[in-house]
C-alpha cells in the first residue's frame, strides 16, 4: 500500500507533535499524579482529601479556619459539592444515628410515603438495649410517613426496624445501604447495623456522611423529613402525642442557640461514636453542608457549636478559598483507591499556577509540531509557490 503526499505529512508532523509535548513533558508533569484529567466540580488535586490533617486553600482576604476538637470534619457547598476546608476527611469513624442518612436514602425511595402497615412483635426484635425509640407499638398500625418521622426527629431505632423489615430485613437492608453507598462513591462506610447502632465494623467519615447529607438534600421528601422541627407520632391507644426533633440547631432545645438558615440533616451519640452531626444550611442563595464526628471537647454541646463555627465560617470564606476536593466522590477518589496519595501538591496553594503551566505546555506543542510539518514541506517539495 502507498502512503500518499498528505498522508505523510501528516504522520510527519504527528511525530514532531509528539516530540514537542515530550520535550515540554516536565512543565505538564508538576501538576502531579493521581488527577484526574475529566471534567470535575472544583480545580483542587483529586487526593488531597485522603491526606491526614487540616487542608484549606485561602485567597486572600479569607477568614482563618475555626479551631476544632472533633477527630474529623469537613464544610462543603452543597450546590456544587466544592469543599471549603476538612480535617481527616476520610478518617473510618463510628457514625451514631448519622447513618440513618444513607438508610433513608436507600429505603425511602422504594415505600410510598402513604402505606399502612400493622407492626408485628417480630419486626421489634433485636433492637440494642439504650436504643433511642419513637414509641412503634406492636399490632399498632403506622404510616410509613409516621415511621420516618419518628427516624429523622427522634431517631428512632424502633422505627428503622419496622422500616427495614419492610424492606426486605435487616440483613438485606444492610446490603443495599452499603451497594447505595458504592454508588455514590462513599467508599469509607461499612454498614453493619441499618439504625447505627455500635457494631464492630461499622464504620463511616466526614466525607461520606457530607456526601448523604448533599444527596438526601436533592430528594424534597427526604428534605422535608430532615428540616421538621416536630411532629405528632401515633400512640398506643390510638391518639398521638408530640415528638421533637433531637437536633438542637434546629429547635434550639438545651440551651443551644437555633442556627439562622438550618435545614437539617441529622444528628447522632453512641457511647463507642460520641456525638455525630451531619448539618446543612442555606443563606442568600448559598446551602452549605458540614459534618463533625466525635468532639473531643468537654462542652456538652460541643458537636453543635463546632457545627455552628464550621458554617459561619463556610458562608464568610465563600468565594475567598479555593476547593479542597469535592463532594462528586465518583470523580475525587485518586487512582489506585483511597490509600493513593498525591504527590507534591500544597493544601494552602491558591494560585492558578499549574493551569496556565498547562496551557502553555500544549500551545507550546502544538507550535512546535506546526512548526515541524512547515519544515518538512519546504524539504521535500521546496517553496509553496504564491498565489
Amino acid at each position: 500500500m502507498t502512503i500518499g503526499f498528505a498522508s505523510r505529512a501528516a504522520v510527519s508532523g504527528c511525530v514532531l507533535c509528539a516530540a514537542g509535548l515530550l520535550a515540554l513533558a516536565p512543565a505538564a508533569a508538576t501538576t502531579g499524579p493521581g488527577v484526574d484529567p475529566g471534567p470535575r466540580t472544583t480545580d483542587a488535586p483529586a487526593s488531597l482529601l485522603y491526606r491526614p490533617g487540616t487542608h484549606v486553600r485561602p485567597r486572600a482576604g479569607a477568614p482563618e479556619v475555626p479551631d476544632l476538637s472533633a477527630r474529623s470534619w469537613l464544610v462543603a457547598d452543597a450546590d456544587t459539592g466544592a469543599v471549603l476546608a476538612a480535617h481527616d476527611a476520610h478518617r473510618r469513624l463510628p457514625p451514631a444515628s448519622t447513618l440513618k442518612t444513607l438508610f433513608a436514602l436507600t429505603v425511602m425511595p422504594a415505600l410510598p410515603s402513604g402505606i399502612r402497615h400493622r407492626v408485628d412483635p417480630e419486626e421489634l426484635e433485636g433492637i440494642g438495649p439504650g436504643s433511642s425509640l419513637v414509641g412503634v407499638a406492636e399490632n399498632r398500625t403506622y404510616r410509613v410517613s409516621d415511621l420516618w418521622n419518628g427516624v429523622f426527629l427522634n431517631s428512632g431505632n424502633d422505627a428503622v426496624h419496622v422500616l427495614a423489615a419492610l424492606n426486605g430485613g435487616w440483613r438485606a437492608t444492610a446490603e443495599r445501604m452499603e451497594e447505595k453507598a458504592r454508588a455514590l462513591g462513599a467508599r469509607d462506610t461499612r454498614v453493619k447495623s441499618p439504625d447505627g447502632y455500635d457494631a464492630p465494623g461499622q464504620v463511616s467519615s466526614a466525607f461520606d456522611l457530607a456526601v448523604f447529607g448533599r444527596t438526601g438534600l436533592r430528594s424534597p421528601e427526604f428534605a422535608e423529613y430532615c428540616a421538621r422541627a416536630e411532629a405528632s407520632f401515633p400512640a398506643r391507644d390510638g391518639g398521638s402525642y408530640p415528638i421533637l426533633n433531637t437536633n438542637r440547631l434546629l429547635t434550639g432545645a438545651d440551651g443551644v442557640a437555633p442556627y439562622r438558615g438550618l435545614i437539617g440533616v441529622k444528628n447522632g451519640y453512641t457511647s463507642h461514636a460520641g456525638n455525630t452531626l451531619v448539618a446543612a444550611a442555606r443563606r442568600d442563595g448559598r446551602t452549605l453542608v458540614a459534618t463533625v464526628m466525635n468532639p473531643r471537647s468537654d462542652h456538652g454541646h460541643a458537636v453543635y457549636e463546632e457545627a455552628r463555627a464550621l458554617l459561619d465560617w463556610g458562608f464568610e470564606a465563600a468565594g475567598r478559598v479555593h476547593p479542597v476536593g469535592s463532594l462528586d466522590a465518583l470523580r475525587s477518589a485518586p487512582p489506585g483507591g483511597p490509600e493513593a496519595d498525591a504527590v507534591g501538591v500544597s493544601a494552602s496553594r491558591g494560585d492558578d499556577t499549574d493551569d496556565r503551566r498547562v496551557w502553555w505546555t500544549v500551545t507550546g506543542a502544538g507550535l512546535l509540531g506546526g512548526a515541524g510539518v512547515a519544515v518538512y514541506l519546504r524539504l521535500r517539495w521546496g517553496p509553496v509557490p504564491k498565489d
